[in-house]
């Protein structure tokens, strides 16, 4: 016996005064409701209805039980409500992992934007360089630059992808000369990003599609991308870093790129969030937007 089911029809009943209006209001016929109630009578093991050919009364135990199945259907009927609610409106707490560089430079950049459009989102975004456990950490969603994924249970989605540079300040350059092929490196104060992968291999691509890996080796290795470009501003080596990192700084002057006609490996933008049937509206809201903003613009 479905007993949420006999408890609606146990309401029906009383509210209605008949078995035969019960069962028009639920759809079924009146001796399906009886049935069901006598089946509720007989697992509680008490009486519910006293019954006589023309109406009927609730005993006292029926009262008391018919008072507390109503809240009970209340709360749950509320609880339909409010998340018939958060479908049609996403609201609640939204938690977002990012890198601290793209987090910092990028992602907080058009959250505003994303924010006046899902004004019942509240926001919590943690910006590390560390691969942290969406599960266990407790995240809806994670950004992140890689150039592959290691196999997860994670759902990965594409949004963008990245140009890496090879920078320096002019400083730099005019100090201790320009490379000139990627070899030259091995002759240079290389800066190296210790979150990548192999951060003292870096490996460029050239206009013939050849690859060239160059073995370097520097005075700073640091896990953040932006301590890299403000030592690089100050002309303290040569950088790889992703372009949006260096935009501003390529812009002003401050860095120039280096080898012309060499690329390192570009990296991709991801974002990852648990695998789940049914994926709450404000991560489906927000992956939406994120796969939109960066449709609508060249990210380098």
């Amino acid at each position: 016996m479905d007993q949420l089911t006999a408890l609606r029809a146990l309401r029906r009943v009383v509210e209605l005064g008949s078995f035969t209006a019960a069962g028009a209001a639920l759809g079924i016929s009146h001796s399906i409701v009886s049935r069901q109630i006598r089946q509720l009578e007989s697992q509680l093991g008490a009486q519910l209805l006293n019954r006589t050919t023309r109406r009927f009364a609730l005993t006292a135990a029926g009262q008391e039980y018919y008072l507390a199945s109503r809240d009970i259907l209340d709360a749950l009927d509320a609880a339909d409500r409010a998340v018939a609610r958060h479908q049609a409106q996403p609201s609640g707490s939204l938690r977002i992992n990012a890198p601290m560089a793209f987090g910092t430079l990028e992602l907080a950049a058009w959250l505003p934007a994303f924010s006046r459009q899902y004004p019942h989102i509240h926001i919590d975004l943690v910006c590390n360089d560390r691969i942290v456990d969406l599960i266990d950490d407790g995240f809806d969603v994670a950004l992140r630059l890689a150039r592959g994924l290691p196999d997860s249970t994670l759902v990965a989605r594409q949004l963008a992808s990245s140009r890496t540079l090879a920078i320096a300040a002019p400083a730099y350059l005019a100090r201790h000369g320009h490379p000139a092929t990627p070899q030259d490196l091995t002759q240079h104060n290389c800066l190296m990003y210790t979150s990548g992968d192999k951060p003292a291999e870096w490996l460029f691509t050239d206009s013939d599609g050849a690859t060239h890996k160059v073995a370097v080796r520097g005075s700073l290795q640091a896990n953040t991308s932006v301590a890299l470009r403000e030592a690089a501003v100050g002309g303290m080596g040569i950088a790889g870093a992703a372009a949006f990192i260096v935009r501003d700084a390529l812009h002003s002057g401050q860095l120039v790129e280096i080898l012309p006609g060499y690329t390192l490996r570009p990296r991709t933008l991801y974002a990852l969030y648990p695998h789940s049937r049914q994926l709450s509206p404000k991560v489906r809201v927000f992956i939406d937007f994120a796969v939109q903003h960066y449709q609508d613009r060249h990210w380098d």
